[in-house]
């Protein structure tokens, strides 16, 4: 407990918001709670799960009893694993775009440590930061000095001069090599490489910085506003310099991708996750398949949601990429791609607040079952890749079992009946734990 009074004092001085985190001596017995395993359709019904520190120790359809433990009777509500975001930016989703781009690290970070709090409240226990520079913050949460969720950092994403992870100003024009390094790139929030030897060197910068995995740009994006979304980002032989770190460190590149050549090249050069492809064609989408590739894509919609740009270019990006949306999601399920969740949720805090919303849009494409398998138990078999880099190695994600870290929450109602229940979590999250940690409860 006392590393959470030590937050308070933290949390005062900074101005952030204080979670209620009930840290608990003894197990922790859970009753009368019908569990979503996040692996089986069918729920365990009148189950007994049980906490031991961390971890989970027991799920059993029969009584259980704990020796000096706490007894919570979830009252016939449903418990489900703790949620998973693969598609997570710490360092971009919770400030303005001009506050990112132009604004001092530590504000940024502490946005960061603000929005990493309301995500966990949210529901999400677990996300893949695939791009910034959340270090600080998450070892700050390891140690259970802040709330947030467990994060697996890819560190600053990499990418080619003049391609999506090139923000400089139009006159920011280099003098020589050296002069490259514009701020976001000098505070880990971006990296720039161009040829095999500089490529080589900026990857294993970021593994050195503490990555689980190397994130990089291997095409156009909608936000950058240099690059066209047809373009390929990087040469066969550049790819293959990052995916040839990544092996020597035992873990895997994702890259940011829309189109079929940028991604079969991208898959040819040994990347093992492809970041949106939602132009990509069924031929492409079966290559993937075969070569045994994930997509990681997002519900991203010009809808209600939609994010909107200054620069015409990006708009127009923006409208082609969501026209996609809906094929790329129904040929991944007909092709039997292995599809995981993500939001890539940027510079917007109140929209950040909706994504469990956007984790509910998923029901345009899959049943409840299949949308909460898929932030649970599927998504946690992405985190896998990472293998002996991936940081949380205790317990398994994404399951309620035994031997699973204890990040559950419970629903008041069934999300397999109705999973917008998921999009509203602060009204139907009763309660949220993670690491063993309670840090909502309102059945008390």
């Amino acid at each position: 407990m006392r590393i959470f009074i030590r937050f308070a004092a933290v949390a005062t001085t900074f101005g952030l918001a204080v979670s209620v985190a009930q840290a608990q001596d003894g197990p922790i017995l859970f009753t009368n709670v019908n569990v979503f395993d996040g692996v089986n359709e069918r729920l365990i019904e009148n189950a007994n799960v049980v906490v031991t520190d961390n971890l989970i120790s027991a799920v059993s359809s029969e009584p259980l009893v704990v020796a000096g433990g706490r007894v919570i009777d979830a009252g016939g509500r449903t418990m489900i694993p703790g949620l998973i975001d693969v598609h997570w930016h710490t360092s971009y989703c919770c400030a303005a775009q001009s506050t990112v781009i132009t604004g001092d690290i530590l504000e940024i970070a502490i946005r960061g440590a603000i929005g990493s709090e309301a995500t966990l409240m949210r529901g999400f226990t677990t996300v893949r930061d695939v791009g910034g520079n959340p270090f600080a913050t998450k070892k700050m949460i390891d140690a259970g000095e802040i709330p947030g969720p467990r994060i697996l950092p890819s560190g600053p994403p990499i990418g080619q001069t003049g391609g999506h992870f090139d923000y400089r100003p139009y006159q920011v024009v280099p003098t020589n090599p050296a002069d490259s390094q514009w701020y976001w790139y000098s505070v880990g929030l971006m990296a720039m490489a161009d040829g095999v030897p500089e490529v080589t060197k900026r990857a294993r910068e970021v593994m050195r910085m503490g990555a689980s995995q190397i994130k990089i740009s291997g095409g156009g994006g909608v936000s950058s506003v240099y690059d066209p979304l047809d373009v390929r980002q990087y040469t066969m032989d550049e790819l293959r310099a990052f995916v040839e770190v990544a092996d020597t460190y035992n873990t895997y590149v994702a890259s940011h991708l829309f189109t079929d050549e940028a991604i079969q090249m991208s898959i040819e050069a040994g990347v093992k996750s492809i970041e949106h492809g939602f132009l990509m064609s069924r031929e492409t989408m079966e290559m993937m398949r075969d070569n045994d590739v994930w997509l990681s894509i997002q519900p991203l919609l010009d809808d209600e949601d939609g994010f909107s740009f200054d620069d015409p270019f990006s708009q127009a990006k923006w409208v082609a990429v969501t026209n996609g949306t809906d094929m790329a999601y129904t040929t991944a399920k007909e092709v039997g791609v292995k599809v995981a969740f993500g939001t890539d949720i940027l510079f917007d805090p109140a929209l950040a607040e909706r994504q469990g919303a956007f984790l509910a849009k998923l029901q345009r494409w899959y049943t409840p079952y299949e949308v909460l398998k898929m932030a649970t138990s599927t998504n946690a078999e992405l985190l896998a890749l990472s293998g002996p880099r991936h940081p949380y190695q205790q317990g398994t994600l994404g399951v309620i079992a035994e031997g699973a870290y204890a990040d559950l929450i419970l629903v008041d109602g069934n999300p397999l009946e109705d999973i917008d229940l998921v999009a509203d979590p602060h009204g139907n999250f009763d309660l949220i734990m993670k690491d063993g940690v309670i840090y909502k409860n309102t059945l008390d």
